[in-house]
């Protein structure tokens, strides 16, 4: 697969999606991201947390997050629900519990941090990630999960 499909997003390997996001222009991830397969992609996304989860870097950490991806059909925000309880993440494909920590991000900018593509705290600082709560959770996240690399 050499082409950002969302038809066939589901068989992409976190390796392989690393690649596509790094290869595919901005622009058209921003239009796939505002059509049709944006529930698809997000929640496959979602779906694949707890997968790459690292238990043993979490040690004690008990958090609630939210992750506020806007940019959608009519300008629709999604908002996932991540837990870390007890060495364990659960998603909530809708939110439950109050947030520690709340990330309001675009959908392109969304893609590149999970694929390691993105620089968090440079889109912090230049205000394309917006961190509500605990910010030194906001900087611990990329530890918390095996984040490919492309």
């Amino acid at each position: 697969m050499t082409e950002f499909d969302p038809a066939t997003f589901a068989s992409v390997g976190p390796k392989e999606f690393a690649k596509l996001v790094k290869s595919t222009p901005d622009k058209q991830i921003a239009e796939i991201m505002a059509g049709e397969h944006r529930g698809k992609i997000l929640d496959e996304v979602f779906n694949r947390m707890p997968t790459i989860f690292r238990p043993e870097k979490a040690g004690s950490t008990n958090a609630v997050l939210h992750w506020n991806i806007t940019g959608g059909p009519g300008g629709a925000t999604d908002t996932y629900e991540v837990v870390i309880e007890n060495g364990t993440c659960v998603v909530n494909p809708t939110p439950q519990r109050d947030p520690k920590l709340s990330l309001t991000l675009g959908p392109v900018e969304f893609l590149k941090i999970v694929s390691g593509n993105g620089n968090p705290a440079m889109m912090f600082m230049t205000g394309k990630l917006k961190a509500k709560g605990d910010l030194g959770l906001a900087a611990n996240i990329p530890n918390l999960f095996d984040i490919p690399k492309a």
